[in-house]
């Protein structure tokens, strides 16, 4: 029995995810022996810290079975307030950060709002949205229509490298708590007499946890450090991913994904679930926008746009949250980010055209959401 629960572990990973990751890298590294270097992987993860954050707010999202086409235009509408706050009126970058990530979370909850109270379909009122946040950022930039940005704060964001030594620290200290807080969780579920892990069970997702920080750990150390970006991208997919699966929030979350009738019958606020994931999906794009600004270190009128929402949504839906709600983690839109960067990273290197990397973006997309749905009508 045990080594049954070790095999079903296994089979539980996100295995065509992981092994499309290990294509993708084994064929940029034959065609580009650069694409593997630490310099590059650090790179690589400093691309992908803005749209990992949009994607991980449209999973929560995702998981209620909507959409939101907004995120994009709210991350560059809150990065322009950020930037026009401090530069113009003298804001410290610190606080006129957290006036973004205030002004995402208005706009999410009134969005949420709106689709909830007045029953209008997300689709359409995240549309408008995007429209109206998009002709927002126009009118706060004004006619300079680029601000830059030389707050220490701001810039740090992505522009710190913790060395190695406090790398290392911080690694132990997150495998540390992951496992702490796998242990307590299995000893809930015991007290409450629920079915428990296996001792083989921990031991491999303990094994692979090491294995992943810790490689991942090493690899950066060898270029410029850690950068303090991906620090804090990994630390708020952590905290989305213990909402959803140990919250009572997050439970009603998937509850409401997967049958919002049924979860009402329950007794679960329908709406206020709904406001409260609409409001959390722009808070994270806004800070995204944060993240992406500070990375360029300036704001400007394409903030936001291009194929930045594109990749998010992709990047939620290839690490596997479904879009038929109630299936999904916080850690599928890290993969699913990895997946798309890795993508992009690679004909950049092999200077590839434009047209080229959106046809077989695309391509990726379309094979993740056909066997989603072809998993969800097996499920059905």
């Amino acid at each position: 029995m045990k080594e049954l629960r070790a095999t079903l572990a296994l089979q539980s990973l996100p295995w065509p995810v992981l092994v499309g990751l290990g294509v993708i890298g084994a064929v940029f590294q034959l065609a580009n022996p650069n694409f593997l270097t630490p310099l590059n992987l650090t790179n690589l993860l400093l691309q992908i810290a803005a749209t990992g954050t949009l994607a991980t707010g449209m999973v929560l999202v995702l998981l209620l079975g909507e959409i939101d086409l907004s995120a994009g235009a709210v991350s560059g509408l809150c990065a322009a307030c950020m930037a026009v706050l401090h530069v113009r009126h003298g804001v410290n970058g610190a606080l006129a950060a957290g006036a973004a990530l205030v002004l995402g979370a208005t706009i999410g909850t009134l969005q949420g709002w709106w689709i909830t109270r007045l029953r209008v379909p997300s689709f359409v009122v995240t549309l408008a949205g995007l429209l109206a946040w998009q002709g927002a950022l126009l009118f706060v930039l004004g006619s300079t229509g680029s601000v830059n940005l030389r707050d220490p704060f701001v810039v740090g964001l992505a522009g710190t490298f913790l060395p190695s030594g406090a790398a290392w620290i911080a690694a132990s200290v997150v495998v540390l708590l992951q496992l702490a807080a796998r242990v307590r969780h299995q000893a809930q579920r015991a007290r409450a007499g629920l079915a428990t892990s296996s001792t083989g069970n921990m031991a491999v997702h303990a094994v692979l946890l090491i294995l992943v920080i810790g490689g991942t750990t090493a690899v950066l150390t060898a270029d410029r450090g850690f950068p303090l970006a991906v620090v804090i991208l990994v630390g708020m997919m952590a905290v989305v991913d213990g909402m959803v699966t140990r919250t009572r929030l997050g439970r009603h979350i998937l509850a409401v994904g997967s049958n919002a009738e049924a979860a009402r019958r329950a007794g679960i606020p329908v709406s206020r679930v709904r406001i409260t994931a609409f409001a959390l999906c722009s808070t994270l794009a806004a800070l995204g926008g944060v993240l992406a600004a500070s990375r360029l270190q300036a704001v400007n009128q394409s903030s936001g746009s291009g194929d930045l929402l594109l990749n998010a949504i992709a990047s939620a839906v290839i690490g596997g949250t479904s879009l038929f709600g109630g299936k999904g983690s916080a850690w599928s839109a890290l993969l699913g980010a990895l997946v798309i960067g890795s993508i992009s990273n690679g004909m950049d290197l092999l200077a590839l055209e434009s047209s080229i990397k959106f046809m077989v973006t695309g391509a990726v997309l379309l094979v993740a959401v056909t066997v989603d749905a072809l998993g969800q009508q097996g499920r059905r």
